[in-house]
């Protein structure tokens, strides 16, 4: 208790409450820009730590990570344009809230869902971190692939309303994911011999393709005019916070996305996308208007914002108390504590807790400090909805280029990145889902790893996967993910021809 106390007393020093204001604002522009990801908004920063004390170099590394994955909701939500990948499941219904005029209103129940999310997950991450860390544990090869097509699975939900062209997507996505090198022999698939593929098909330039160039065409087509629609709402700024009824509507599927995503953070390897789609299908599953979602439904919004926050702190789990980074940003993170001479593990939380609880209480002020300046800022940048997209554009062309070219400062990226930002457009008219391709490029690698790993193990004997009981649980999730909306759409049919 005299760490806690300790921790509590560092957080409110007027170095660390400056300090705090600094990484949260740099991470919420981070998260905001195209192609700057909240690993590399860490990353950049661990050489200013470098002469800071061991708390206030955590307090910035952990506002900017917690903020970042926030800051990409708002161009989601505005543009549909995801700063970063957590943000994809955000804009399915976040962009046509702003488009009707409600972006004011989308930011304020998604800077509630974060807030929420987040600090459920500091709160878990405070009281239960050790015991929960051993979760991960528990996690195979045999597992990580169950979990892997679980996610696939997701998509089904997301694009109902057209499932083939959602699978088309999806497996576009799969193929493009086999590309670079061998992870088990080394050689070389359909790189046609060009390095910049030996690591695979960079993920950042095809998400700012898709998501970012194409939405930049489509203002800059002529009639496009701005966001809004014609049947817009007239003002759409007015309310930043969302209405008592909605927020109550609302508040059960926040609560149990953000369970979703602490538990999805403690995976290695699993990440806040994944994460926010589970949320974002198992929210659509449940709700009694399933088919509003991707049309503008709040609780959508809710889901994806909560879940993908809510990760942040169950990624810290198994990093700080075995030493297991969760995702790329809490393996930076690693780096930031080795700096300083902290080992995770144990030590953390006896030679260390002062230091320590000192990280867990900023990240919670970390998490109510971006949902200030989120909500007050609110009314003020959904203006940006109502510039002429002959303006917009552009300036979204050029954030996106920069973001792409600092990835790895390879022109190829950008080239790659108007290239499927080309694709993108035509897509988007032809009404081809972008967000199933993506998460098939995230996810596939971790199915084919971990697939081809189970089956050295077993000596490819398929019934590995039914022999291990946290596997055989996966498996009925994706076999209730699968038959549930059959079931839901033939009991509402019935309904239908009864009412009839």
């Amino acid at each position: 208790m005299e760490a806690v106390f300790t921790g509590l007393s560092n957080v409110f020093t007027p170095e660390t409450l400056f300090v705090l204001l600094i990484g949260t604002l740099a991470g919420m522009i981070i998260g905001a820009l195209p192609g700057l990801s909240s690993t590399m908004g860490v990353a950049l920063l661990i050489p200013i730590t470098f002469s800071m004390s061991p708390e206030s170099s955590l307090v910035l590394l952990g506002a900017v990570y917690v903020s970042s994955v926030y800051g990409g909701s708002v161009t989601a939500i505005l543009l549909r344009t995801p700063g970063t990948d957590a943000s994809i499941a955000t804009s399915l219904d976040g962009f046509p809230l702003a488009a009707a005029g409600r972006g004011a209103e989308a930011l304020g129940m998604a800077t509630i869902a974060s807030l929420i999310g987040g600090a459920i997950s500091v709160v878990v991450l405070i009281a239960v971190a050790p015991p929960l860390s051993r979760v991960a544990l528990m996690f195979g090869p045999q597992e990580y692939t169950i979990l892997a097509i679980f996610g696939m699975v997701t998509i089904v939900g997301v694009v109902s309303d057209n499932p083939l062209n959602g699978a088309i997507m999806a497996f576009a996505g799969l193929l493009l994911a086999a590309i670079g090198l061998d992870n088990f022999t080394g050689s070389q698939r359909y790189t046609f011999g060009s390095s910049n593929l030996f690591d695979g098909l960079p993920l950042l330039p095809a998400l700012i393709g898709l998501f970012s160039i194409s939405q930049a065409f489509a203002l800059c087509v002529p009639k496009s005019g701005s966001i809004l629609k014609d049947d817009a709402l007239p003002a759409g700024t007015g309310r930043v916070l969302p209405a008592w009824l909605d927020l109550r509507r609302c508040l059960r599927t926040i609560l149990k996305s953000s369970g979703i995503g602490v538990l999805v953070g403690i995976l290695p390897g699993a990440g806040t996308s994944i994460a926010a789609f589970i949320s974002y299908d198992e929210a659509r599953r449940s709700s009694d208007h399933p088919e509003t979602f991707g049309k503008g439904e709040l609780e959508g919004l809710a889901a994806a914002e909560s879940a993908n926050n809510a990760v942040t702190g169950g990624t810290l789990i198994p990093t700080l108390t075995l030493g297991i980074p969760g995702n790329a940003v809490t393996a930076v993170f690693v780096g930031g504590l080795t700096i300083h001479g902290m080992v995770p593990g144990p030590k953390l939380f006896t030679e260390y807790a002062d230091v320590t609880y000192t990280l867990f209480f900023s990240l919670f002020l970390a998490n109510i400090l971006f949902a200030v300046i989120g909500l007050v800022a609110g009314r003020w940048l959904v203006h940006v909805t109502r510039v002429p997209g002959a303006v917009l554009g552009p300036m979204i062309m050029v954030f996106s280029v920069i973001g792409t070219y600092a990835l790895r400062n390879n022109m190829f990226d950008v080239g790659l990145a108007f290239a499927f930002g080309v694709i993108g457009f035509f897509l988007e008219r032809w009404r081809y889902p972008a967000a199933p391709f993506v998460i098939a490029l995230i996810l596939g690698p971790i199915l084919e790893v971990n697939f081809r790993r189970s089956m050295q193990i077993a000596k490819w004997d398929m019934t590995t996967f039914v022999t291990r009981p946290l596997s055989l649980f996966l498996i009925a999730l994706v076999i209730a993910a699968l038959v549930y909306p059959i079931i839901r759409n033939r009991r509402l049919k019935a309904q239908a021809d009864a009412a009839g």
